[in-house]
Formats: structure tokens, C-alpha cells, sequence
């Protein structure tokens, strides 16, 4: 339904200034085309690709995918009931369309890709290996019933402390957390070389915090235009689960030390609207 994640696309008020706090970790600038009017780079670890937008972008950043058939794949989305907070479907412009979970992230789809793709060879950034992008959440299992339909693969679960849930939305790992400790999105990175980025961080000086109080991560850093980056010894996560999902009752049988998990997704066909108050 969404196509394939493309950027996480933020708004930042010096593009050259977040451009050098990327770089100095590790991250590749990409070639971009010229669909956007306003000024705009992209950066890659190889895997994230990050969109750094000299517009504001409303709501805070964006989960962007592309989906060639977008037009069609509107019209499909309308059928089963998706709101959409912005529409641009024509002949003669780039189209696209915007919609906004219950807790105002926003999600994006285009028509079209608009930087060219990282090298596949790229090493990861000294971050270490990205392994999800997280979005606070006031209710997780109600969260869940906006993106299931659209991400219905569910990779992780975890109950306690708090519901922490990971999807595969189109190829982003998406994590959904009510954890007090979140501001706003937030990438989660493995980092094996710890020494390196003390090594960067005595050099550049770049803003951070020990402990943040995230999952047990070790490190927090923030970029310029006020991404924050979380660093971690291993996925807070553990290995992967086996997830059963339902649309009434919890699955009775589970693979052992799987959790099993039902998320009340509303059956394709049901029209009912979903929008932020879903």
C-alpha cells in the first residue's frame, strides 16, 4: 500500500549546518533532483536516507515512500476509509498526498523518487548500524490500528515496561513508544565502536547526552536542526518475535519465547474514516 520508504524528511533552518553534523559522522550527501522549489539535500548511511528540507515542514518531520501507481493507490486508500491531510493528484504537477496518525505524525507518498539511491557499499556512519526509527506515541496498541493496515507486517513486540511495537512499513523499520523520554521521532542506531564517536565528539563538539533515559541507551545525540539520534549497545528489542495478528481475539498458540500479540485492525471493505482521532 505505501510503495517504499524513501526519506525521513525534516525541516531545518541551515541545511549547510546539518549538512556538516551529518558528514562528520559518516553519512554521504546524495544527489538530488530539482522536483522541490525550496533548497534541499539528502544524506545516507546507506541504508536511512534523510531529507533535509529548507521549508517548513508542518507537524514536525515526515515518513516519505513512493509508490508509482499513486493516483490508483489514492483512490484504493479513499475506498477504505484513509483521510488524507493533503492532496495533489494531476497531470500536470508532481503528485502527492499526506495523511496523519492519530498522534499527528505525518506520512508521506510520492509519485516519484527525488534524490538518486545510496550506494548499497556505503558503510554505516559511526552511529553504527540503524536498526529503527521511533515515533512517541500516546497508546501503542491504538497507534497500531492506524498502520497495521498500512505496515502489516509486525516484526517486534514487547509488553513491559511499556507496549513498544516495530513494523515493516515498506522497508522502515517503525517503532511505536510511549516512552516520557521521547521528544519527537527519533532514530535508534547498534553502535560497536564507541571509542570513535567520543573520538568525534571531543572534536567537534557535537550536542549530546549520556544515558538519556531511552531504552537503555548509552548516547543521544542531537543535530542541529534538532533530530535526535540514540545510540546503543545492542537492539533494545532482543531477537526477533513471531507475531500473530487478529482482527478479534489473541492467537492461542505462540512459537516458543515469542510474544503473540492481537492488534483490532478493521477488516478491508468496512468503510469507516481514520484520521488523527481514530
Amino acid at each position: 500500500m505505501l510503495g517504499r520508504f524513501l526519506e525521513f524528511g525534516i525541516h531545518t533552518p541551515d541545511i549547510v549546518d546539518s549538512l556538516g553534523f551529518y558528514k562528520l559522522l559518516g553519512f554521504h550527501e546524495l544527489a538530488v533532483g530539482e522536483v522541490w522549489t525550496h533548497k534541499y539535500a539528502v544524506v545516507s548511511d546507506g541504508e536511512l536516507c534523510i531529507g533535509l528540507h529548507d521549508r517548513p515542514v508542518e507537524d514536525g518531520p515526515v515518513l516519505t515512500f513512493v509508490h508509482q501507481e499513486l493516483a490508483k493507490e489514492a483512490r484504493s486508500m479513499a475506498d477504505h476509509g484513509f483521510e488524507f491531510s493533503h492532496l495533489q493528484l494531476d497531470d500536470d504537477v508532481f503528485n502527492e498526498l499526506g495523511l496523519k496518525c492519530r498522534d499527528g505524525h505525518k506520512l508521506s507518498m510520492l509519485e516519484a523518487r527525488t534524490f538518486s539511491r545510496p550506494d548499497e557499499a556505503s558503510p554505516n556512519s559511526l552511529c553504527g548500524q540503524w536498526f529503527e526509527l521511533t515515533l512517541p506515541v500516546r497508546n501503542t496498541v491504538k497507534a497500531a490500528r492506524f498502520w497495521a493496515p498500512l505496515a502489516p507486517e509486525v516484526l517486534r513486540v514487547r509488553e513491559d515496561p511499556t507496549t513498544h511495537m516495530r513494523f515493516n512499513a515498506s522497508g522502515l523499520p517503525l517503532g511505536l513508544s510511549e516512552s516520557i523520554a521521547l521528544d519527537g521521532p527519533s532514530i535508534c542506531f547498534r553502535c560497536d565502536d564507541k571509542e570513535s564517536v567520543w573520538i568525534a565528539l571531543a572534536q567537534h563538539g557535537f550536542q549530546h547526552k549520556e544515558y538519556p533515559g531511552f531504552e537503555g541507551a548509552f548516547m543521544l545525540l542531537t543535530a542541529p536542526e534538532g533530530t535526535d539520534l540514540f545510540l546503543f549497545d545492542e537492539d533494545f528489542l532482543g531477537e526477533l518475535y513471531e507475531v500473530e495478528e487478529t482482527d478479534d481475539s489473541p492467537a492461542e498458540d505462540c512459537a516458543p519465547r515469542a510474544a503473540c500479540v492481537s492488534i483490532p485492525v478493521r477488516v478491508p471493505g468496512k468503510k469507516r474514516r481514520r484520521g488523527s482521532g481514530d
